[in-house]
């Protein structure tokens, strides 16, 4: 399995990200993490998958001539869109609020981008699943807020969280993805890599 086929790499993981470390391990992978503050800025003309696949491209160019020669980094990025619009992580309550009431009773997208680096090449590769929500009650939303905190977490939910069970009513592509990565596609990549 991919296992055996990275003994000879170092794969590294560079996010804090405890559901993407998550991943990795479920996906019985070795791996490091290294991390590097990166203020995620985009240009403002960037739409849908084009914000997460340049801020994941950036995450992967702050390690820049660090690479040995048998490393292999991954960075990602996600957010959700919705209305043409790109809601990361909310900044406050309030805003996680705005944003939960806007996701009730609509279907928005989660987009995330993975970036590959070596010191031969980088690739970037992404994934988009549509999620939608019941109509949510501010009581419901506020609950959730309240218990569940989702203030690290795009679009201010986490699908596998409570939320996730009372307001998905349905959802088209890779579950994993809403969570912050499309496994499959990570696994496949990488095996085709190495």
């Amino acid at each position: 399995m991919l296992k055996n086929k990275l003994k000879k790499y170092t794969l590294i993981l560079a996010s804090g990200s405890p559901r993407r470390q998550q991943f990795f391990k479920d996906l019985d992978l070795d791996f490091e993490i290294r991390l590097k503050e990166i203020e995620e800025i985009y240009p403002p003309e960037l739409k849908a998958a084009e914000i997460t696949n340049y801020l994941a491209a950036l995450k992967a160019n702050a390690f820049e001539g660090e690479l040995k020669q048998n490393e292999i980094l991954v960075t990602s990025d996600t957010i959700v869109w919705h209305n043409n619009t790109a809601l990361g992580k909310p900044k406050n309550e309030q805003d996680a609020f705005q944003i939960l009431k806007s996701l009730s009773n609509a279907t928005h997208e989660v987009i995330t981008s993975v970036c590959f680096k070596t010191n031969e090449k980088v690739v970037v590769l992404h994934e988009v699943t549509k999620v939608t929500f019941n109509e949510l009650s501010d009581e419901s939303i506020r609950y959730y807020l309240e218990n569940y905190k989702p203030y690290d977490k795009a679009g201010a939910y986490g699908i596998q969280e409570w939320i996730g069970f009372i307001a998905v009513s349905k959802i088209e592509g890779s579950y994993a993805n809403v969570m912050g990565m499309p496994t499959d596609k990570v696994y496949e990549y990488l095996t085709n890599l190495v």
